[in-house]
Order: structure tokens, then C-alpha cells, then sequence
């Protein structure tokens, strides 16, 4: 089945369903909030290393509920410790920028193009994209960003400098957004957030989930 293009005039995606067994839905379009948006809603993310712009739907999707986060005892004594100062959308620029520099596995360069952290930084600046921080001595060592729509969080990276920063900032930012949010989407499976509760569900499920009110 051929993969569909987009051009930037329509602002449009093809039905999910006609994803590729991979997930990938399309290719094309730009970086506009307008899109970006409606790719989120629509249950589509973008990721690419350089251009086109390539559009995702996986089927399973990989996702945490509040409900099912699990904390280990090591993370519960790091939690207890106050080993890193949490803040939220202290840093977002540097957030973004920081994850942008973490070796993928699998990957020879970074998803997280220039142009991708212009994009999202332009959500932040409009209340749509936020940023988690772990702080050690005022110095930024760990974070996570996403997309915050209703009671859905996409989650879009995290990088960490120093050993269970990123997991800190993970965890206390759920737990403490755990009465607004419903879901948050990690997009696709890691190890790393497997261990923190993360498990797949249908696409359909998920966008029953994510529809917007």
C-alpha cells in the first residue's frame, strides 16, 4: 500500500487505520502548530531524521495510566532523598535541546532536529508542549518534555546526565498530575518505561482514549 503524501496546503491526515504495519501513515506536510495538533488529536506523532516529514500511528500503542505507575524501592528511597529538585517548564528550550543530544540505539544522528525543537518550542510558548526538570545543585542534569492536551500527555523524549534524573522527573511529574491526566502516550515500547508501568493497548482503544470532548 503506498505511503500518502501530504502538501502544505491541505491540513488533513489519512484515516490511521491505512497506517503501514510499521506505522507509518505518511509522509510530507510541515511543522505547523496547526498540524501538530491535529496529529496529536488524531492519534499521529511526528518522527524523522531528515526531511520528509515522516507521520506515525503504530497499532498497539504504547501507553502508562496514572493508576499503573510502579515505582521501584531503589527510586522510592532516590524519591525520599529529594536527590533531584523537580520543576515544571523551567527550562523547556534546554530541555528539548538536551535530548536532542542522546544517542539513540539503533540511530546515526538525533530525531530531534533544529527544526523539530523550533516547532515544539513554539507549542510551549503557546501552552501545548511542557517540560519536566531534575535538578542537582542548580544544575540541569535531567528532564522529559511532551505535548498536553486535555487529559492526555504525549510524551515526546527524556535525557538523563545523571543516574535515575530523567525516572525522577517522570515519576513525580505523573504523580503529580495524576487526577487531570488519563493517559500518557509513549509512542513505543522501551525498557525504560516498561519498568515504570508502560504497556500497550489497541489503537482503537487509544483513540477512544484521546478523543477530545
Amino acid at each position: 500500500m503506498p505511503v500518502f503524501r501530504l502538501n502544505k496546503k491541505q491540513l488533513l491526515f489519512p484515516p490511521v487505520h491505512l497506517a503501514e504495519p510499521d506505522g507509518l501513515l505518511a509522509v510530507g506536510g510541515d511543522l505547523s502548530m496547526e498540524r501538530l495538533l491535529l496529529a496529536y488529536r488524531s492519534g499521529i506523532f511526528p518522527w524523522f531524521d531528515e526531511r520528509p516529514i515522516l507521520w506515525w500511528s503504530p497499532d498497539p500503542r504504547f501507553v502508562l495510566f496514572p493508576a499503573d505507575l510502579k515505582v521501584s524501592s531503589s527510586m522510592k528511597q532516590v524519591l525520599r532523598r529529594n536527590q533531584f529538585r523537580i520543576t515544571y517548564n523551567a527550562a523547556f528550550p534546554a530541555v528539548i535541546e538536551r535530548c536532542s543530544r542522546i544517542p539513540r540505539r539503533g540511530q546515526d544522528g538525533t530525531w530531534i532536529t533544529e527544526e523539530m525543537q523550533e516547532a515544539y518550542i513554539r507549542l510551549h510558548q503557546a501552552g501545548y508542549a511542557m517540560s519536566v526538570e531534575s535538578w542537582m545543585d542548580d544544575e540541569l542534569v535531567g528532564g522529559l518534555y511532551g505535548i498536553r492536551i486535555g487529559a492526555c500527555f504525549f510524551g515526546e523524549s527524556m535525557f538523563a546526565d545523571v543516574s535515575n534524573a530523567s525516572k525522577a522527573a517522570f515519576i513525580t511529574f505523573v504523580r503529580a498530575y495524576a487526577d487531570e491526566l488519563k493517559l500518557i502516550d509513549c509512542q513505543v515500547e522501551t525498557e525504560h518505561l516498561a519498568s515504570l508501568g508502560a504497556g500497550f493497548i489497541p489503537r482503537h482503544t487509544f483513540l477512544e482514549l484521546i478523543e477530545m470532548p
